[in-house]
């Protein structure tokens, strides 16, 4: 099996055998396979794309290319749930407590914020003594006796997809449909994940920008999974503007915390109740949304899903006493609040700008190298459809370095617009 005979058929509109993907994927992650050939065959997967089953094929070959996790000798069904990343998704801090407390095993690795998207990992972090290093043991042993873990990844998971993503990075092929839900599903299914729910985020603030593309890249995922013996339902959910009302670190664990009190911003309430239930159902602990929703909300309204998250903290090494005292909480030297400029009914709170806003003030990374200042970031007060008169609050700032907060107050003005017309609320799903 000769490489260039593989990129000629991809590049010729072709269906690729599993035989030859096997090949190519093994011999890209071993470096037999040289980065020019790999950019050429990338290419022509972005240009022709792949079938369902050439895309199966390839998310099981990139799976296999390091080590995998068996959850099976721990759990009866590993469930995992993956977002595509947003700005103030704080969703799974309150999502896993609420299925735990159900009944519900998780163990979840999540990842590290880059670019205006957050990472779940740096959320945590704002609580001291919180470890996510935990190894494979460590990992195996907190989801037998606590029912849910929440860590980085702790092996060697997917090489292949981070190798892959390089090249595609610098060779203008991120964009490819069948690439970007191979990247993500096989890490799911490297993780040990039976079952799946993926938050797929859609508009300014997403990797999707639109409907018909997050719509696309959903039905791929969901198709790899029932291929590769996996059950997978996608969420298609507004990114236009930010998910609740904090975007920064321990801004977002405060407010994941009120959520579990029963309180915090109805758009992120809501939001965690609809994934918790999805959740449930996929897991079998109830036999519909409905029923899936009404646990959902009784484990926050009775204490069960905020009791778990404290057992989750403590088992993670974290201080629970900053979690039961969130004034305890690290904070911003220089907080202000900036008001509306006129009336008006808001029309855009654009996501990707306040996200880009507070990896300014120092919430994220640019670079892997950066230091996340855990202190720092915005709480944006309204949402779309809104209707403010002039002065009222419009969002606040939370920064130690003066310069950079001026930069966010023009910043995160410009991300606010205003209608003289009444505006209709975004949807938080569309599917």
């Amino acid at each position: 099996m000769r490489t260039i005979d593989i990129i000629t058929k991809k590049r010729e509109k072709n269906e690729l055998s599993k035989e030859e993907i096997d090949f190519f994927v093994d011999g890209f992650t071993t470096g037999e396979i040289p980065d020019y050939q790999a950019s050429s065959w990338a290419m022509a997967v972005l240009l022709n794309g792949m079938t369902a089953r050439e895309t199966t094929d390839l998310t099981l070959a990139i799976a296999r290319s390091g080590d995998t996790l068996d959850l099976s000798d721990v759990v009866d069904l590993a469930i995992d749930k993956h977002s595509s990343g947003g700005v103030g998704d704080k969703t799974t801090l309150v999502v896993l407590p609420v299925v735990a407390a159900c009944g519900l095993p998780v163990g979840k690795m999540s990842g590290r914020g880059l670019g205006f998207s957050g990472g779940t990992l740096d959320k945590l972090e704002s609580i001291p003594g919180f470890r996510v290093d935990l190894s494979t043991e460590e990992f195996k042993k907190q989801l037998h006796n606590h029912g849910m873990v929440l860590s980085g990844q702790s092996v060697n998971l997917a090489p292949a997809d981070g190798k892959l993503y390089a090249l595609r990075d610098v060779t203008g092929t991120v964009p490819s449909m069948p690439l970007i839900a191979s990247s993500i599903m096989s890490k799911k299914i490297a993780a040990g994940a039976q079952a799946i729910v993926l938050d797929v985020k859609l508009g300014l603030g997403a990797f999707m920008p639109t409907l018909e593309d997050a719509r696309e890249l959903g039905a791929r995922m969901v198709a790899i999974g029932k291929l590769a013996g996996r059950t997978t339902v996608a969420l298609l959910s507004d990114m236009n503007q930010p998910l609740g009302n904090a975007v920064g670190n321990a801004l977002e664990v405060i407010e994941a915390i009120d959520a579990l009190h029963g309180g915090g911003p109805a758009d992120f309430w809501e939001h965690c109740i609809h994934v918790s239930a999805e959740m449930l159902v996929l897991g079998k602990k109830a036999s519909s949304y409905e029923e899936a929703r009404t646990m959902s909300e009784e484990t926050i309204a009775d204490g069960r899903a905020w009791e778990k998250f404290r057992e989750l903290v403590t088992a993670q090494g974290g201080d629970v006493s900053y979690v039961d005292d969130p004034t305890k909480m690290t904070k911003a030297s220089l907080i202000e609040t900036v008001n509306a400029p006129r009336s008006g009914s808001l029309s855009q709170v654009h996501a990707r700008l306040i996200g880009e806003a507070a990896v300014a003030l120092g919430a994220g990374r640019a670079t892997k190298a950066d230091l996340v200042d855990h202190a720092v970031g915005l709480i944006i007060h309204h949402k779309v459809g809104d209707f403010l008169n002039e002065g009222e609050p419009l969002f606040t700032i939370h920064a130690n370095n003066a310069k950079q907060l001026e930069k966010a107050r023009v910043d995160v003005l410009k991300a606010h617009l205003f209608s003289d017309e009444d505006v209709q609320a975004l949807p938080l799903f569309y599917d």
